[in-house]
């Protein structure tokens, strides 16, 4: 897996042996990243399809394997034991899915005090098929004017892709008709987008 560029005001970390490890792991299972990182300091990542656990891994492994520091939200019940202990230490935060707990807030709170955050967000919010999207995410960027980077799976060609950057508007529908349309021609491991 070539290396991508990294552009100096995205969060990064430094180089080490398993950034080496993880692009030798997902070149050997056929993946490849499409696009470029952009300069920004500040991005409130969307990534989807999400219909398998499968998701979660690649996505960690190019997040290691490029250097790129983001932050992710993930189930509760995913941070117990061992796991818990790896994902806290590549930026996972762990989030109670069956009530509301102000999210919202406390992410745009963690922007206010981080000059750089870029933070991850499966805007599906389940790995089953029809599910809505939560709109959180749109309400985060818009409430710290950080722009939306759409990161997409595609296992028919096994590649993770970046999406040009999406800067929201006043008109939340709009804009979630605008990023559904950019997701349509990807295919998840087992439903689109």
């Amino acid at each position: 897996m070539d290396a991508l560029p990294l552009p100096p005001e995205m969060p990064q970390f430094q180089q080490n042996s398993r950034r080496r490890l993880c692009a030798w792991f997902l070149r050997r299972c056929g993946w490849h990243v499409a696009g470029t990182f952009p300069n920004e300091p500040r991005i409130v990542l969307i990534a989807a399809p999400h219909s398998s656990w499968w998701d979660g891994l690649w996505a960690l492994l190019v997040k290691v394997a490029f250097g790129v520091d983001i932050s992710f939200m993930a189930k509760r019940e995913l941070f117990i034991g061992p796991l818990g202990w790896v994902l806290r230490q590549l930026g996972g935060i762990p989030i109670e899915r069956t009530a509301k707990h102000g999210l919202v807030e406390q992410f745009v709170e963690r922007f206010h005090t981080n000059s750089r955050l870029w933070i991850g967000i499966a805007p599906e919010g389940t790995r089953k098929r029809g599910g809505r999207w939560k709109t959180g995410f749109w309400h985060i960027a818009r409430e710290v004017n950080a722009p939306v980077l759409p990161v997409y799976f595609d296992y028919p060609s096994k590649t993770i892709g970046i999406g040009p950057l999406f800067h929201t508007s006043t008109d939340m529908s709009a804009d979630l008709v605008a990023l559904h349309t950019f997701y349509q021609p990807f295919r998840g491991k087992y439903h689109n987008a």
